[in-house]
């Protein structure tokens, strides 16, 4: 396993991924980018924020499903000490189909937003999101 630390949160995550160069021009909420070959990417983001997680949830499955997603799953967890909103979608896109996996956390009036982006149909990198997940320190 590897640290990842952004000074605001720490994670590990396996040595099979690989952090990228997070891509702050179109998205200057981004603290890390990983991914796992070209089927998986995991961005995480994080941004001030007045809303909690009741309302969040609402709005994310809204926007899902706004564009085109298939909610499979959408549930309020702890995970790391913390509560949660786990979603998983499915996505199917005229140039492709994926499914997200995403968990959200607010702490101190910050949103921390974790979204893989998958084409394994295995569940491995849904596991491995769990334990990058469960390893989170804020």
């Amino acid at each position: 396993m590897r640290t990842f630390n952004t000074g605001k949160i720490t994670f590990e995550y396996p040595v099979t991924w690989e952090v990228e160069k997070a891509d702050v021009l179109s998205n200057p909420d981004c603290i890390a980018t990983l991914s796992k070959g070209q089927d998986n990417l995991l961005n995480a983001v994080s941004f001030p924020t007045a809303t909690n997680l009741d309302d969040y949830k609402i709005f994310m499955e809204d926007v899902i499903s706004d564009d085109g997603g298939v909610i499979l799953s959408s549930d309020f967890v702890q995970i790391a000490d913390k509560d949660a909103i786990k979603v998983h979608a499915n996505m199917d896109t005229p140039e492709i189909n994926f499914d997200i996996h995403t968990y959200v956390f607010i702490e101190n009036k910050e949103i921390y937003i974790f979204e893989l982006r998958t084409l394994d149909v295995t569940g491995e990198s849904e596991r491995e999101l769990k334990n990058i997940i469960s390893s989170l320190k804020f």
